[in-house]
């Protein structure tokens, strides 16, 4: 029996830029029906052999073939047309058009006379929406969905062009599980169809559902290509990250320290009561200095909620908020920064940096008063505080002028953090600080996690990956519906117990059920834990 030709392929693809090789004399090949992981860290090449695919860059050497026939794409939307769709991490649609607008946009059906055809219009992506269990209104503003459901609808408008080969860039990053499912059932539909997938993931468990085979990137060279099947997720990692697998082995599942560290004392940080209906229902927790206090919950459980509670970014119904055991006024981010309270939030591209302004401009952004004298500002003090967290941090970078867009997701992270740790703070929340970041990358924010409260930070650390909340927490709090269910401290604090609580509110072995009284666990576990 013959085998098929690929339905895209790369055949010793190089790309140069200056000073850099992105890519190395890279040959890849996407069969009909298979999803291809494409992995490896962030600079290994991922995105630039994603992008010389599409069009967005010409290689210097190699070639590009498309259905077995070589191609030479000048843009993203001349591959599209040709039937290769991608879907980018960040949902790339318009918010104020409707959904309908969004899944049609720049093939808006038209009636004969040459006009949009919106009942068509509608009809038509309603049909496409059903066909992938898409709970979704198309006469709905965008804006007015979840993340996760306009992720749903960015896959929609991918799908639905008549692709051969589809590029999926961390598709799940903003899904909730039921959301995930859904997404399995849309590659499995492409599969049966006999399109090809490009599954580009950090998250292993999804690598291992859903994808056939794997290809690794390190520093812009192949390092493997296969089955996955004949990959243990060690020896995945190992290849990613050019290390034996023996010293892999030795390491735990993140890079959190392993010895205690020296907190204690009177709360940093005191919250109490935050309600914001239907959001919130009165959540408190409370931060010692030199403790990492994790908030695990399922999407929608009210993390992200309860940390720009925390830091002023919504106006509550009720509660307080308390640094140093002075109570600050809420709804006010300023007021929180005044106090000392620094927040990196979950989505860096449209809350934390600034993408075209330079390394130098985002991390001196907050300080600038400080670094002001008579209104004019200090260009050698702006200097000194850039060098050291540039060197400090290990922020990877040309130089302080270059543009942060153009810097990796985990030193873009980086520079967030240095850009609030010039400014001293005294807790620091951080709302999934490694989401979208390579293994490497993630292994050196949770060190530096880890070490900002060696020195006596207060952290509030959110992840939706459980072993994270559980290696790198002195106390974990697990939320449901916007509300506590449950604290663990110590040994406690397992990936068991966690579970337990999300999906049922309580824990085995004896673990805490999340009521309080007058600051107290009812069952005595937490009495002198803090109240979660």
């Amino acid at each position: 029996m013959e085998r098929a030709n690929p339905v895209l392929e790369v055949r010793r693809g190089t790309k140069r830029f200056p000073g850099v090789l992105a890519l190395d004399d890279v040959s890849f090949g996407l069969m009909p029906g298979e999803v291809h992981a494409l992995v490896g860290e962030n600079g290994a090449g991922k995105s630039t052999l994603i992008k010389v695919l599409t069009g967005v860059y010409q290689p210097d050497e190699g070639e590009v073939l498309f259905q077995n026939e070589e191609v030479s794409f000048s843009s993203p939307k001349e591959s599209q047309a040709a039937g290769i769709s991608t879907i980018y991490q960040e949902v790339n649609l318009i918010p104020l058009l409707s959904v309908a607008q969004n899944v049609f946009l720049g093939r808006e059906p038209r009636n004969r006379l040459g006009l949009i055809d919106v009942p068509r219009m509608n009809r038509e992506a309603r049909e496409v929406l059903e066909r992938y269990s898409i709970e979704a209104d198309p006469k709905a503003p965008l804006t007015s969905l979840s993340l996760g459901l306009q992720q749903m609808v960015a896959i929609t408008r991918a799908v639905s062009i008549d692709a051969r080969a589809v590029i999926m860039d961390e598709p799940t990053s903003s899904l909730e599980a039921r959301e995930v499912e859904t997404l399995f059932g849309v590659i499995r539909q492409l599969k049966e169809a006999g399109i090809g997938v490009i599954y580009v993931s950090h998250r292993m468990g999804e690598l291992y559902e859903i994808c056939d085979s794997v290809t690794v990137l390190r520093d812009g060279k192949l390092v493997h290509s296969g089955p996955l099947s004949e990959l243990s997720k060690l020896e995945l990692v190992s290849l990613m990250l050019g290390r034996e697998l023996d010293e892999v082995q030795k390491k735990g599942a993140t890079s959190f320290g392993e010895e205690e560290r020296a907190s204690g004392g009177e709360p940093i940080l005191e919250a109490r009561d935050l309600t914001e209906l239907p959001l919130l229902r009165g959540v408190s927790l409370d931060v010692r200095p030199g403790e990492i206090l994790g908030l695990a919950g399922l999407l929608g459980a009210g993390r992200t909620e309860t940390a720009k509670a925390i830091f002023g970014a919504g106006q509550l119904d009720a509660g307080s908020v308390k640094v140093g055991g002075r109570e600050i006024r809420t709804g006010s981010p300023a007021a929180a920064i005044k106090a000392g309270i620094a927040f990196l939030p979950e989505d860096r591209k449209s809350e934390g940096i600034i993408p075209d302004l330079s390394v130098r401009e985002n991390i001196v952004a907050a300080a600038l008063p400080r670094l002001s004298r008579a209104g004019l500002v200090s260009e050698k003090a702006q200097d000194e505080v850039v060098q050291r967290f540039m060197q400090s941090l290990g922020i990877k970078a040309s130089g302080p002028d270059q543009p942060v867009r153009e810097l990796s997701g985990g030193n873009q992270q980086k520079v967030m953090l240095a850009r609030w740790l010039c400014m001293d703070p005294k807790v620091l929340i951080l709302d999934e600080p490694t989401r979208g970041i390579d293994v490497g990358a993630k292994a050196e924010i949770q060190k530096l996690v880890d070490d900002l409260a060696r020195d006596g930070l207060g952290v509030v650390f959110i992840s939706s990956e459980l072993e994270e909340v559980v290696e790198g927490s002195d106390r974990a709090i697990a939320l449901r519906e916007g509300a506590v269910v449950g604290v663990l401290s110590g040994d406690e604090v397992s990936e068991r117990n966690l579970m337990g609580m999300l999906a049922e509110g309580g824990a085995e072995g004896g673990a805490t059920d999340g009521k309080q009284e007058n600051g107290k666990q009812e069952n005595g576990k937490q009495e002198n834990g803090g109240t979660p």
